[in-house]
């Protein structure tokens, strides 16, 4: 994996992060109709930039955002949210790197816990990372449609675990 570097996204960066989040979505086989149902719940919008902490990972300056992620909410526990990856850098230790960056985030923000809505393909990912399962959720997009939700303590042994194995 080459040298990446995270930072927050800029505003004028709404389009190239939509193209992002749609491309990786699609990697998972989505025929044309999803895609086009999830189209506006991917869309990352200036007004979203603003509101919640998005992280875009790129390889310097001047290049393209290769992956994102975003942290939502307030308190003890946050959401993760759009953890998108290019499809070129899926399954290459990205991943893993984003979600060890997001879980630092999370604690320097006072978080103990982080929860998300997991796509189906996603959840051994998640899971590998050490969030658990804790029930369903409904699609913000495909009505009938459930996801995974999922949670992580950030304080509990097991995390601690998986945060040494991966330094």
């Amino acid at each position: 994996m080459e040298k990446v570097r995270f930072r927050p996204a800029w505003l004028h960066e709404s389009e190239t992060l939509t193209a992002l989040a749609l491309r990786s979505k699609a990697h998972w086989g989505y025929d044309a109709a999803f895609m086009a149902a999830t189209r506006a719940e991917l869309t990352i919008t200036e007004d979203r930039l603003r509101e919640d902490a998005y992280i875009v990972v790129d390889t310097g300056p001047r290049t393209a955002p290769i992956a994102m992620y975003a942290l939502s909410g307030s308190g003890d526990t946050l959401e993760v949210e759009n953890f998108f990856i290019e499809p070129a850098h899926i399954g290459k230790g990205l991943g893993r790197q984003m979600m060890e960056h997001c879980k630092k985030l999370a604690r320097a923000h006072g978080a103990t816990a982080l929860k998300l809505d997991a796509d189906p393909h996603a959840a051994a990912f998640y899971a590998a990372m050490g969030f658990e399962t804790a029930g369903e959720s409904p699609s913000g997009s495909i009505p009938g449609r459930a996801l995974p939700h999922m949670r992580l303590s950030l304080t509990s042994r097991a995390s601690r675990a998986i945060d040494r194995q991966a330094n």
